[in-house]
């Protein structure tokens, strides 16, 4: 393959097309950074139209989210997507992505159907495949109308507190259960809150009580030896702002994943014009968009919708035992296709509560999960088309009503002068403890009891002081009517976000790029507190960090040592509490997976505040920071600049199975600062090293009423054709956190535009 291989492989954006199911003419703009501009008559030509363009520039991606989501992307990628085929068909995707689409309102099945039928034209369209179909060697499928939601729930799969029950679930019988608690991420000491903004409130403490059905459970199902792993955004008010309108920004953070999971685009019809992000396979713009009326965006909440039960099985695992009844399981057989290997044969096994996802029924004892995403009917899609239409922030509200994908902090501005922000959420009743571990599935005590109705969501609406931040962190205080979450992530950037905003006028950029850490200043703190080490490597190391302003920037020395730093000491953490030997626990593999140094280095700054040595296996903190300054002295990492260790690696998903196609798939980065900790969160995974492997997807601001002045970035290009010059000619501008223009307005779109297109009715 060559760089004229993946040119010609580039479908052609200029001049008129004749596309299938339109009614009327759409026209079709490409901006200088090769954003499309969609401008149709009716809406349903302005949804095809949108399917069309996405095909355009991102059909292989959209077809591999689909097969991931439908347990079918091992066909593609090999052995190493295997397992995740096997969660996904355990977890019946397929079935309940028909499900939810049969259930949808009109307007939504129209919306699905007419973005389905653009795709399909495109793939009809006689234009080449992208050059990922030539590698394999494959044809594009077709898509059906419930496609976009298997797309769109895959996107949010599992994400929150599953894979921290996991955790703790394995845990439990090796340091018990005052220890397993805390096994969480930090809290900064005390949680910030996002509502009320600004008040503080100590952590629900689960008592042993609360645990105790839990602990009772895992303990039942180990061996009888077994006791010797977000984003940023925030809106001011017109009275805080320095322009006098209100703003809203900020950035997603996920996985940097080839292509990105979102796209930027613009969609206008006579009931609509918005401008946005969009998700490539879905329509219209569900997490970050303005129709110049409203401004709209999106945070990981942290709800808890994920439930694991430990059931109970007879001798032959044909019954599971149910409040003194045995109930019959239900069984199928599945076969996954596997590229280069032979199929894998499964069986699938669920049980009242869920499908089973860890451990063997045959042992007497398995896991079974219950999630919204999958247990219920899911209705989010009728709240797409409402949303592009809401002329208010509270009417945005409203038309989100019934959302239950995912759970998200949506925040949002309008040209009235109201921000606002509500946990955009289906969550189940149920106690409290269903937050902490897997309980008894046997008993019947910790079952849903319906819904936390829409009206008792936690919201505010132009709350005292004109400033809402969320950052992952906690939303409301525990001990309410109703349980909403146990784990999220520590108040740190939320906190840091809200003493930036006090700065007045501050640019968004200056925001989205900080880079002060926290946790380094607490890190250097303990070390002040340490005698100078004799040896002199580590002595030269701390002297380092005491003179460091904890800022994480590229080109920072004692930024890379305080990242060797931390990671020698979690490694101490590990090896002394022996949590570090549950790598290979069962619990722990359900994919992708959790990994206990991943998990500590988010533990471990709370014990260390704390001087809270009981996990050290009799040491104090001072030996363990003393054993981990000598082992970092001598790191290499400790050597480099912070940007260069940190460097992320873009992969596309085909470099791994076409090797020698790897240079021209997989566009090069810069070096970047941050880390998990900062506002400019480009995170990492210790286990795997200083490399960034999450981040901002983009970064946004918008300007309420002046749309003009309104800015964004993504971290590669608009473009998912690695022959395209829009593949990646955003990605400086991102390393740098600075923004691009967001265009609005038609008439400035049709004077700048580098491309344009017909599309015409067939």
């Amino acid at each position: 393959m060559t760089p004229e291989t993946l040119r010609a492989a580039l479908p052609p954006l200029t001049g008129t097309l004749r596309v299938a199911g339109l009614s009327d003419a759409v026209e079709a703009f490409r901006d200088p950074e090769g954003i499309p501009h969609i401008r149709a008559r009716g809406q349903h030509d302005a949804f095809l139209a949108q399917g069309f363009v996405h095909a355009q520039d991102r059909l292989f991606q959209m077809e591999l989210n689909l097969r991931r989501a439908l347990g079918r992307s091992a066909e593609w990628l090999g052995a190493p997507a295997a397992e995740m085929d096997v969660l996904c068909r355990r977890l019946g995707m397929e079935a309940a992505c028909r499900r939810d689409f049969g259930a949808l309102g009109a307007e939504a099945r129209g919306m699905l159907e007419a973005y389905v039928a653009g795709v399909n034209a495109f793939v009809d369209s006689g234009v080449s495949p992208a050059v990922e179909y030539a590698l394999l060697g494959a044809t594009p499928l077709r898509w059906e109308a419930w496609h976009p939601i298997a797309v769109m729930r895959r996107l949010g799969l599992l994400m929150g507190s599953v894979w921290f029950k996991l955790w703790r679930a394995a845990a439990l019988p090796l340091v018990g259960a005052d220890q397993a608690a805390k096994l969480r991420y930090e809290d900064g000491g005390i949680d910030l809150l996002c509502i009320p903004p600004g008040v503080e409130a100590a952590r629900w403490s689960a008592t042993l009580a609360d645990l105790a059905p839990g602990i009772a459970a895992l303990l039942d199902r180990a061996a009888p030896d077994a006791a010797g792993g977000g984003s940023n955004n925030w809106a001011l008010s017109a009275e805080r702002s320095a322009t006098g309108r209100p703003l809203l920004a900020g950035d997603p953070h996920r996985v940097l994943e080839i292509p990105n999971m979102y796209a930027q685009g613009h969609l206008a019809c006579d009931t609509f014009d918005v401008v946005g992000l969009t998700v490539p396979g879905v329509p219209g713009f569900p997490h970050f968009a303005h129709n110049g009326r409203v401004a709209w965006c999106v945070t990981h909440a942290f709800v808890d919708i994920h439930d694991l039960f430990v059931e109970r099985f007879d001798d032959t695992a044909a019954h599971h035992l149910f409040r003194d009844a045995w109930l019959p399981v239900q069984r199928r057989r599945e076969t996954i296709a596997v590229r280069g290997a032979a199929p894998r044969e499964i069986e699938v096994i669920e049980t009242t509560h869920g499908p089973i996802v860890a451990g063997d029924p045959a042992t007497g004892t398995a896991l079974a999960l219950r999630s919204v995403q999958f247990a219920e009917t899911d209705l989010s899609f009728d709240c797409l088309p409402r949303m592009l239409r809401a002329p208010s922030v509270p009417a945005l509200f409203e038309a989100t009503r019934g959302w239950g994908l995912i759970d998200h902090n949506l925040v949002a501005a309008d040209i009235a002068g109201c921000i606002g922000h509500l946990v955009r959420a289906m969550v189940p009743r149920r106690p409290r403890a269903n937050g902490w571990l897997p309980v008894p599935g046997w008993t019947g005590a910790h079952e849903w009891q319906g819904w936390i109705p829409f009206e008792a969501m936690p919201r505010q609406i132009d709350p005292a002081g004109g400033v809402i931040v969320t950052a992952n962190n906690r939303v409301v205080a525990d001990g309410g009517a109703d349980y909403l979450c146990t784990d999220c992530h520590p108040p740190t950037r939320a906190r840091r976000i809200t003493t930036l905003l006090a700065q007045r006028g501050i640019a968004p950029e200056a925001i989205h790029g900080d880079t002060l850490s926290a946790n380094a200043l607490l890190l250097r703190e303990h070390l002040a507190a340490l005698r100078a080490p004799d040896d002199a490597a580590a002595a030269m190391l701390r002297d380092r960090l005491l003179a460091w302003d904890g800022r994480m920037v590229a080109e920072s020395l004692a930024a890379s040592g305080y990242f060797a730093l931390r990671l020698a000491l979690t490694r101490i953490l590990a090896e002394r509490s022996g949590l570090g030997g549950l790598a290979g626990d069962p619990l722990l593999a359900v994919p992708p997976g959790v990994v206990p140094l991943n998990q500590l280095w988010w533990t471990l700054p709370a014990l260390l505040r704390a001087d809270d040595a009981s996990l050290l296996g009799g040491w104090t903190w001072t030996q363990a920071l003393q054993a981990a300054l000598s082992a970092a002295a001598t790191d290499p990492i400790a050597a480099q600049a912070w940007g260069d260790a940190h460097r992320p690696r873009f992969a596309h998903p085909l470099a791994a199975v076409f090797p020698d196609a790897a240079p021209l798939l997989d566009p090069p980065a810069h070096a970047i600062g941050g880390d998990g900790d900062t506002v400019f969160a480009n995170g990492l995974l210790p286990s795997g090293g200083p490399r960034a492997t999450y981040g901002a997807l983009a970064r946004y601001a918008f300007d309420v009423g002046a749309w003009e002045n309104s800015r964004w970035t993504v971290f590669h290009g608009a473009s998912g054709h690695p022959g395209s010059p829009h593949y990646a000619d955003q990605h400086a501008t991102w390393a740098e956190a600075r923004l691009t223009p967001m265009r609005y307005g038609w008439d400035g779109i049709a004077a700048s535009a580098i491309a344009r297109q017909s599309l015409q009715p067939r």
